[in-house]
């Protein structure tokens, strides 16, 4: 008995960890040294003003520019899909050693607000030099977005570093608007992703705005293939659940969320979660904020692997 009840404590212990790294692993997040390092409290001693400072400027930038919220969101997407999490997707061409993702068709004259990270990266330089990553400065600049545009808010794991390569080959493959609904559905999968998270994070095409040659209906007579259509035409403002109303009535604008309703195995997978969505919005802004922290968590760079860029479109030069 006096063995057995000595090691009860730890008997509980681990179980009780067992159970947590089962659940972590169950909601995407693999019991990964990179992932255990990020923490929401990782710039509380070094920068601890870094949220406000971001806060700050893109609240500015939106002012002259009321799209920079839903573009931001998009550069943190299009960033942990390609390399994970890593600030790839800022760099600019270095040759021969680096060649910009900004140039793959998915961002080339699509993917914006590159002068907006520059402004925030600027100023927590100056506050902060060295310490807040690029990959850091796109995850928060999508939360603080999505609240600003009236969205859901959560706390942002942070501790990434930034990566010193880029991946044209994976950034070719990025989630396109005219995906068929298994090709996004394998999309998200390989990067641990599933039908909830997907059709939460097409929930960002609540707001913003996108050229008319990429929408179902394409450019009306006249119209430039650059012209730009709002996303939602409810609220094209507003982060809300107006998004899913649209899908269910037929009118979302680009074919790759529409088929999360029209798609032949859409109502075994997708659309179920589109109905729920369109019906309650907590239950969307929760799922959503959830599924912006499991993206977050696409293979982080942390502890010594990569760099804190001085400029997120370059790479440091040795010995800095």
């Amino acid at each position: 008995m006096a063995s057995s009840s000595c090691f009860s404590p730890l008997v509980l212990l681990l179980a009780a960890l067992c159970g947590l790294l089962m659940l972590a692993s169950a909601h995407g997040y693999p019991p990964s040294a990179a992932g255990s390092a990020l923490s929401s409290a990782f710039y509380d001693a070094s920068c601890p003003g870094a949220h406000d400072v971001v806060r700050r400027v893109i609240q500015d930038a939106r002012v002259s520019d009321p799209r920079i919220p839903a573009s931001l969101i998009r550069l943190h997407f299009h960033d942990c899909f390609v390399n994970g999490c890593d600030g790839s997707l800022l760099l600019d061409d270095d040759l021969p050693t680096i060649r910009t993702e900004k140039a793959v068709p998915a961002n080339d004259n699509s993917a914006r607000g590159f002068p907006v990270v520059d402004d925030i990266k600027a100023a927590l330089e100056h506050a902060c030099p060295g310490v807040v990553s690029c990959a850091d400065i796109l995850a928060l600049a999508a939360e603080i977005s999505v609240e600003l545009a009236g969205g859901p808010r959560w706390r942002v794991l942070l501790g990434r570093r930034d990566g010193t390569t880029t991946n044209i080959e994976s950034a070719k493959n990025l989630p396109s608007p005219f995906d068929a609904l298994d090709v996004l559905q394998e999309k998200f999968r390989n990067v641990n992703l599933d039908d909830t998270d997907l059709v939460a994070l097409q929930g960002a095409h609540t707001f913003g705005k996108v050229q008319c040659q990429f929408t179902r209906e394409n450019c009306t007579a006249g119209q430039p293939e650059g012209a730009l259509e709002n996303l939602d035409q409810v609220t094209p403002n507003l982060f809300d659940n107006k998004y899913y109303g649209n899908l269910l009535h037929g009118q979302a604008q680009l074919p790759s969320d529409q088929v999360m309703l029209s798609d032949p195995v859409a109502p075994t997978t997708t659309a179920p979660i589109v109905h729920r969505f369109a019906s309650n919005q907590k239950d969307f802004f929760r799922n959503f904020a959830a599924s912006m922290i499991k993206m977050g968590n696409i293979s982080p760079l942390t502890g010594k692997d990569g760099e804190i860029r001085k400029n997120c479109r370059r790479v440091n030069s040795k010995g800095y």
